[in-house]
């Protein structure tokens, strides 16, 4: 018998749940079957509060599934609207820190692009404004610090595409580490090294301003040769 799922959890309370997702779980249902957080974590409330019958939890936001860190479920449907609101009028702040081949010569700015989807392979492409179904994808970057040919990046994400952080910093010729499937020529095997560290957004009820933090598996390859613990601080 498996143990149960234990999740870690950074804030609970009627309105929310705030989780750390482990990298290579799927945030929610899809066609893979594959466990995930979101039916995780309901069958976890599901028993600690004894409840019968399902759970209602609202998927706000994803993560792709090689990616870790901060995420936040709606524990009412009323929350879950209001997060959504939010995340519509740029209220909902992502931020992430990567591990990039190579720093841009440019160690801070805007990356702005089109990107489409291909649904058959599950690959998003960078694309031109007003192919059919491409969709404005827009970031900015910071370079923290460089060891090795390596570059510790924050990025805060303007737009919520899928892949976006992985095929934006790959069409300026820097990859994030351990991308096999948009590094190319300078993909480096290995976990994939992109981590959400930071979520911030307005309680849905209680209208106050909340932010949280947590570092990438610090002691791992490649983020073992940063100070992530000085690029999480709260600034």
């Amino acid at each position: 018998m498996s143990e149960p799922f234990e999740p870690t959890v950074l804030f609970e309370d009627n309105h929310l749940l705030v989780v750390l997702k482990e990298q290579n779980l799927a945030s929610c249902p899809d066609e893979s079957g594959d466990e995930n957080l979101l039916d995780l974590l309901k069958e976890y409330l599901r028993v600690k509060y004894g409840k019968k019958g399902n759970v209602f939890l609202g998927l706000v936001h994803r993560l792709d599934r090689p990616t870790g860190g901060v995420m936040v479920f709606a524990k009412t449907s009323k929350a879950a609207a209001r997060l959504s609101e939010q995340m519509r009028q740029g209220d909902f702040s992502k931020k992430y820190l990567a591990v990039l081949n190579g720093a841009p010569h440019e160690k801070e700015g805007r990356l702005t692009n089109w990107l489409k989807k291909n649904p058959v392979n599950n690959t998003v492409y960078l694309s031109t404004p007003g192919t059919d179904g491409a969709k404005l994808a827009v970031l900015d970057y910071r370079i923290l610090e460089e060891q090795r040919g390596l570059a510790l990046a924050e990025i805060e994400l303007h737009t919520g595409r899928s892949h976006q952080i992985r095929v934006q910093t790959a069409g300026i010729a820097h990859p994030v580490y351990g991308d096999m499937r948009y590094g190319g020529e300078r993909a480096q095997k290995g976990k994939l090294a992109l981590w959400a560290y930071s979520l911030s957004f307005t309680h849905p009820i209680l209208k106050e301003r909340m932010r949280f933090m947590a570092e990438p598996p610090k002691e791992e390859t490649p983020w073992k040769l940063f100070d992530v613990a000085r690029a999480v601080k709260p600034q």
